[in-house]
Order: C-alpha cells, then sequence, then structure tokens
C-alpha cells in the first residue's frame, strides 16, 4: 500500500532549482518572485560557490525552506563535520552521495543528530543521491557497472535506509521499486522534470511532474521549466496543479 497522502500540501512538495543569476540580489530576485507559491529553495553547487551561506542566510530570513544540494562525497569525517556546517545554517534538508558509502551516511547521520541536539535547531533532512538523472544504463557501463541504473539505484536505496539516511534523490522510474524495498515511510525527491526532451538537455532519465507524483515521490526538483518559462509565476502554479493531479490519483490506487 502506498504512503497516504491526505496530509500533503503542494506547495511544500514543490522545490525549486534557485540555480540562477549572476549576483546574489538577481538570485533573490527569484525567491522575491516565486516565495507566495513555494515553500523550499535548492541551493546547489552554481549558487553556493557564487555566493556562500550567505544566500542560505537570505532565503531562510525570506521565511523560506532550503535545501542545501551539494552532494557531499569524501571521507566519512569529511562529511560529516560538513554535514554539521548544514544543520549550522538552518537548512531543511542536505545530501549526500550514497556511493560515499555505509560509514560516511552513518556517521553524517551521528553528527546531524549531535548537532541538532546542541545547537536546538531542528535536525535536517538527510538525503542520499542514488544514480544522478543524467545518467543512464550505457554510462554506467563506461564507468565501470555491471549493472542497470534501476538496479544500481536499489541498491544504492537500501544501504541508504540501512545507514540510518532519511531518503533518497532518484528518478521517477525508480520510485515504486524504492517503495517496495524501503517502506512507505522512506522519503523520495525526484528530479529531472520536464515536459518534453529538448535537443540540448542533460538529463536522460526524465519524467513529468503528474506521473512522479502519482508514482509516489515526496518532494519534486524543477529548475529549468521554470526558470525558462515566459510567465514564472504561471507555470509554478501549474507544477502545483500537476502534484494536486498526481496526489488525487495516487489516493485512488491506495
Amino acid at each position: 500500500m502506498m504512503k497516504n497522502t491526505l496530509n500533503k500540501n503542494p506547495r511544500e512538495m514543490l522545490i525549486f532549482a534557485l540555480d540562477v543569476g549572476k549576483g546574489i540580489e538577481e538570485a533573490m530576485t527569484w525567491v522575491k518572485r516565486l516565495r507566495d507559491h513555494l515553500e523550499i529553495f535548492k541551493v546547489g553547487k552554481e549558487s553556493y560557490t557564487r555566493y556562500g551561506p550567505c544566500i542560505v542566510k537570505k532565503i531562510r530570513e525570506s521565511g523560506k525552506k532550503v535545501f542545501l544540494d551539494l552532494k557531499f562525497h569524501d571521507i566519512p569525517n569529511t562529511v560529516a563535520g560538513a554535514a554539521v556546517g548544514a544543520v549550522e545554517q538552518g537548512v531543511y534538508m542536505f545530501n549526500v552521495h550514497a556511493l560515499g558509502g555505509r560509514e560516511m551516511m552513518e556517521k553524517t547521520v551521528t553528527a546531524v543528530s549531535r548537532a541538532a541536539q546542541e545547537t536546538a535547531l531542528p535536525p535536517p533532512i538527510i538525503l542520499a543521491v542514488t544514480v544522478l538523472t543524467s545518467l543512464n544504463d550505457v554510462d554506467l557501463k563506461q564507468i565501470g557497472f555491471n549493472c542497470s541504473a534501476s538496479e544500481l539505484t536499489l541498491r544504492l536505496a537500501r544501504l541508504a535506509k540501512d545507514s540510518g539516511v532519511s531518503g533518497v534523490v532518484a528518478s521517477a522510474h525508480d520510485i515504486a521499486d524504492i517503495r517496495r524495498v524501503c517502506g512507505n515511510d522512506f522519503i523520495i525527491a525526484t528530479p529531472g522534470m520536464r515536459e518534453a526532451m529538448s535537443a540540448d538537455d542533460d538529463q536522460k532519465r526524465i519524467s513529468t511532474v503528474r506521473d512522479a507524483t502519482k508514482a509516489g515521490a515526496d518532494y519534486i526538483v524543477v529548475g529549468r521549466p521554470i526558470r525558462q518559462a515566459a510567465d514564472p509565476v504561471k507555470k509554478v502554479e501549474e507544477i502545483v496543479s500537476e502534484i494536486t493531479d498526481g496526489l488525487a490519483m495516487r489516493e485512488r490506487v491506495v
């Protein structure tokens, strides 16, 4: 049986990827433009490299939540230390690479729990990145994996759950299998949302917002479709409507 979605708020499920702007004020114009229409802004490598912790602070001061998308992947102590920094910045969620291994994820979970207690801040959601949606079976074979993207995703999701991580970042195509193996309370955030595949798109395992939500995604990460829209606010409202439809479709099959 799928997770009960009666208490889901579509606006709290949508995450906007804030990798935009040539200056922090330009980036913050997107927060000001969209803050009444969604709750979570994703700060990735592009934004964080340009603006540092300041962008996180400004988003939080605006009353919104931050998904710190830096995909930590290093030796266990280093990642655990970086995770403590994420807690101290008050982020709502952050991620690590599941390929960093069980010890890395377990130490991160322990460090986050301790830091949250010491700072009296709420512990952030920890997500483990499984297989990037820009990679397919051919890419994995070139790297040296002798399994499909879906098989590797499932192995890494199971490892993340066993390590105490809150959930995973995974393609919509893998949601059903992850739910079967990891249960209904395991969080799944899904990127790679597209209406159609364009010639210059670097995403390969993509899905529509409605289908990903119907399949069981807890969070939907959207960047380019909103940023490139003629009317970004209108596009956000359309996506929220798609999430609402997806939730209704999911309820009908519970």
